[in-house]
């Protein structure tokens, strides 16, 4: 899915991803619905804030196999990120990938291939089926 590299790109990718898990059996409340939708959230605010190049779009993946989501943001900046670090106490910003390290199982950041930009993706395991052993 491809969106525009602007605040209202990053909010539709987050609820496009809410809607998506809702209907690939993960309602609207559910931790991995709401864990999903933020990791999105914070991963396409980047995009937008740091990735943004004028005239270029993001994009978003979402796919699930073999029990575990895993969410791709490809911005067209080459620039690595920074490793996470503690935000200052009074800052307004600096927590998202935090965050992000806090609530996926797995994340990390690629180049993109056969292009200028980078991924980062996340992945958060699914709990077991009902019944399961």
């Amino acid at each position: 899915m491809r969106f525009t590299s602007t605040p209202r790109g990053a909010r539709l990718a987050r609820r496009l991803i809410s809607l998506r898990l809702n209907e690939w059996g993960h309602p609207y409340t559910s931790p991995v619905n709401e864990t999903v939708t933020l990791i999105t959230a914070e991963l396409a605010a980047n995009a937008v804030r740091h990735g943004r190049v004028p005239g270029r779009d993001f994009h978003l993946r979402l796919a699930e196999t073999d029990r575990v989501l895993r969410v791709e943001v490809t911005d067209t900046r080459a620039e690595r990120l920074p490793a996470p670090e503690a935000p200052y106490p009074d800052g307004e910003s600096g927590r998202g990938l935090l965050l992000v390290a806090a609530l996926a199982h797995d994340w990390g950041v690629a180049p993109r291939p056969a292009a200028p930009g980078k991924t980062v993706w996340a992945e958060v395991g699914l709990p077991a089926p009902l019944g399961a052993a």
